[in-house]
């Protein structure tokens, strides 16, 4: 039986907490879909599954008219040196109105506020017209929008709009700079490192394509909504036969962020006229990948996520910002994410108008002690509820 709108707020605190409580490095997210599928059904979505890729699915509605999804992700990265936390990392402690935990704002959190978001939306409006989707997909951390399209393809879905619940302190967001994966492999010839001159470093190469990437940053395009383009090297190794040869390999990574109106194309001819500038034997690419779900599903993909950003005057965008005025009391600011999202699939790929909206601090993600406020948990589902009624309610 579905519970009363007045005694929501324990049970989503209690939710989260549980999630926090569930280890879900990304690829074993098993036991957190099964305890997220289990508390959509407690409340009484029309339909909850857990597809072939691990995702679960929560469905409220199914008559015509507009179809909305709300996006989460149930992995989160590990929990680094656990020395600096002063919480458990999987306690999922609420202390002094904070809960604190791996995944509590990037983002279990966001996620039980969704599901029970959705939720209220449903007690409230009884009769709803469209389809409300509440997802929660695997392995977004490492490869955002690889599940998410599974997701789509696997079930069918086909939104007409996608709100994502990343952390954004409470601002509305229209989209983020894209994310290119680099990789530079440089050739050299062994020899005893005795004798370097008999040899040719392949480290020495990759030093001075080091070199022209550093003076390459400072030339990168910038867009007055997403900022710059940017690039960095973020790891090198080499190959030789042992500490006293000179490496014949080297092989660099590099993270390219492109702003608006940067490609994949022309951010891989930018490091190949470094390489040709720098007179050095190298191979510039992107890397493909192959990754498993923990249900074994494959999933293929590029090192490329598109650059997104949805028009300021877009009706979605005017949706939720209305939607979440009305729930917060006061309108809210608008911005772009730093980080990349699912939203590279679902608007950078697929053209789905896709918007971001989410309780607790951005900056958290990631870091020891990473907490939510609960207070923030529990105006999140008001606004969720909220954002649900305009589009769908009306």
């Amino acid at each position: 039986m579905s519970i009363r709108p007045v005694d929501y707020q324990d049970d989503v605190v209690a939710f989260a907490q549980s999630l926090v409580q569930l280890p879900s490095p990304s690829g074993e997210e098993a036991e957190v879909a099964q305890r997220l599928a289990a508390e959509m059904e407690r409340l009484g979505f029309d339909a909850v599954w857990i597809d072939p890729v691990g995702n679960v699915i929560g469905r409220i509605g199914s008559g015509a008219g507009p179809v909305l999804l709300f996006n989460g992700h149930m992995d989160t990265v590990g929990i680094g040196d656990p020395a600096a936390w002063t919480h458990d990392p999987f306690g999922g402690e609420v202390v002094e109105g904070r809960l604190y935990g791996r995944g509590a704002v990037d983002m279990k959190g966001p996620l039980a506020a969704m599901v029970y978001g959705a939720w209220l939306f449903r007690e409230r409006i009884r009769a709803v017209r469209g389809t409300l989707y509440v997802v929660g997909v695997v392995q977004e951390e490492p490869r955002e929008g690889r599940a998410m399209q599974a997701l789509l393809e696997e079930n069918d879905i086909r939104p007409d709009a996608v709100l994502l619940g990343e952390p954004s302190n409470f601002r509305v967001m229209r989209g983020h700079r894209g994310r290119l994966e680099i990789r530079v492999i440089t050739r050299g010839r062994a020899c005893h490192a005795s004798n370097p001159a008999a040899g040719e470093n392949a480290l020495y190469a990759a030093a001075r394509i080091i070199f022209g990437i550093e003076l390459l940053a400072a030339t990168l395009p910038a867009d007055p909504v997403l900022g710059p383009g940017t690039i960095a090297v973020t790891h090198i190794e080499t190959v030789s036969a042992s500490r006293n040869a000179i490496p014949d390999r080297a092989e660099m990574v590099i993270d390219r962020r492109l702003t608006l109106g940067e490609t994949e194309v022309k951010a891989l001819a930018e490091v190949q006229s470094v390489v040709q500038k720098e007179g050095v034997r190298a191979e510039v690419f992107v890397p493909e990948y192959e990754v498993t779900s923990y249900t074994d599903y494959r999933m293929q993909g590029r090192e490329y996520y598109p650059t997104w950003l949805i028009p300021e005057d877009h009706p979605f965008l005017r949706q939720v910002i209305r939607g979440a005025e009305k729930a917060l009391g006061s309108k809210p600011g608008v911005g772009v994410w730093a980080f990349s999202t699912d939203g590279v699939f679902t608007m950078g790929e697929a053209g789905i108008p896709t918007v971001g909206f989410g309780p607790g601090d951005e900056a958290l993600a990631h870091t020891a002690d990473e907490h939510i406020p609960v207070r923030d948990l529990l105006r999140a589902v008001e606004a969720y509820a909220a954002i649900a009624n305009e589009v769908l309610a009306r």
